[in-house]
């Protein structure tokens, strides 16, 4: 049984609702490769978080927190349980553990410190956040550039090293018992 027929007879059993969790699944049109529910299903089992985006946009962790903290708190009004399943670790990990309360995105300075990377080699940027955070520097990889260029914009933004970050991590359901089924 797969985690969609696991949610379906889930939901049955006990009255719930599924919020989906894959990344892919919240597009419109991503209906071949992602398993997503069938219309039966979804007259059956109300299904929550998916098909809300169009693929020319941009739908992060933090839209699908708030959407699927939405949905939750909707489903938990009318009485049912609400199901969370899906493929994304990251969305998952996002709902429960929650999102650093840094800032978001800055074009300017990804751009900037790509163009140093580029120009002086990665190692150099590196080397930055050894020195700016070497907690985080310990964790990823010298060839992570994503986590590298992420970790130096959230310093170059706050002067706040990306480790302080997410230890100030709360989770948007601290105050929620969940059970996790994988």
């Amino acid at each position: 049984m797969g985690k969609s027929a696991l949610a379906m007879d889930l939901a049955l059993r006990f009255n719930g609702e599924v919020i989906n969790g894959d990344s892919r699944q919240v597009y419109r049109g991503f209906d071949i490769g992602t398993d997503k529910p069938s219309a039966e299903d979804r007259r059956l089992v109300p299904h929550h978080v998916l098909d809300v985006v169009d693929p020319e946009q941009q739908f992060s962790a933090a839209d699908f927190v708030r959407l699927a903290v939405e949905a939750a708190n909707s489903i938990l009004e009318r009485g049912k349980l609400p199901i969370v399943v899906g493929g994304s670790g990251l969305y998952l990990k996002a709902l429960v553990d929650g999102l650093f309360p840094g800032p978001g995105r800055d074009t300017e300075i990804r751009r900037r410190l790509r163009r140093q990377a580029e120009a002086e080699g990665l190692e150099s940027l590196y080397r930055r956040l050894e020195a700016t955070d070497p907690a985080y520097a310990r964790k990823i990889s010298p060839q992570d550039e994503v986590r590298i260029i992420r970790a130096l914009e959230v310093f170059s933004l706050t002067q706040v090293p990306l480790s302080v970050h997410f230890s100030r991590t709360e989770s948007s359901l601290k105050d929620v018992q969940t059970v996790k089924i994988g």
